[in-house]
């Protein structure tokens, strides 16, 4: 009886084991299959390091359409740049291509992002490559950017060369000329080179807010050129 009984816990025990095993392997993988689909935050800042200045605050907008923008401001400098494109989401990493294709690396860690170097790998290093979530507008600095510029019906939009995303146009009424003096008779788009930044601006047919570009300087319309030109 007690040896019957012994061999009866000593199963019960195993297959418990073997239900804990599995239950932790389970719960392993999942979120590695899942991590792709997590919804991320929209937007984040940090000071990175710099090799001749104070440190780099950057700040990094991550929109839901798939698209990004990021401010960098030199400290001690008083140099800002920004630059934009699309964003990817593997399992462990979160990739940013630039307008110009070049590529960018974070690894997702918490509701924090912490650089990687060029080749997607961890930095190794004493300082801090993280930027942490805030909540923040988008940046006014200038970007170059390129695309088909339409203006019809009382509003303009630009579909942009580097992530093939339209975009509304906020009212300026000097780009507005420079458009109907370069299609004459045509209606069709024409290819906008200009410095602009993004804002968030209500619809005008929804109120919801939406993405739009504000002209800033240099606006030069390229009548016949697209965006391989």
């Amino acid at each position: 009886m007690k040896k019957s009984l012994l061999a009866a816990l000593a199963a019960l025990s195993l297959f418990t084991l073997f239900g804990c095993n599995n239950r932790t392997e389970t719960q392993t993988l999942l979120p590695a299959q899942a991590a792709e689909l997590k919804p991320m935050q929209q937007s984040y800042r940090g000071v990175v390091p710099c090799a001749d200045c104070e440190g780099i605050e950057t700040s990094l907008f991550l929109e839901k359409d798939g698209t990004w923008v990021m401010n960098q401001t030199y400290q001690g400098k008083g140099a800002s740049f920004a630059s934009y494109g699309k964003w990817a989401r593997t399992a462990d990493k979160l990739v940013l291509t630039d307008s110009e294709g070049e590529k960018q690396y974070f690894h997702p860690k918490g509701d924090s992002l912490v650089m990687l170097d060029r080749e997607g790998n961890p930095i190794e290093s004493q300082f801090n490559y993280t930027l942490k979530a805030v909540d923040a507008k988008l940046p006014s600095t200038p970007m170059p950017m390129k695309g088909k510029y339409k203006y019809m019906a009382d509003a303009a939009v630009f579909e942009d060369c580097a992530t093939g995303k339209t975009f509304a146009v906020a009212n300026n009424a000097e780009l507005e000329r420079a458009y109907a003096a370069a299609r004459g008779k045509n209606s069709a788009p024409i290819l906008l080179v200009v410095e602009g930044h993004f804002t968030l601006q209500a619809s005008p047919d929804s109120g919801e807010l939406q993405k739009a570009l504000v002209a800033d300087k240099g606006a030069k319309f390229k009548p016949g050129k697209d965006c391989n030109d």
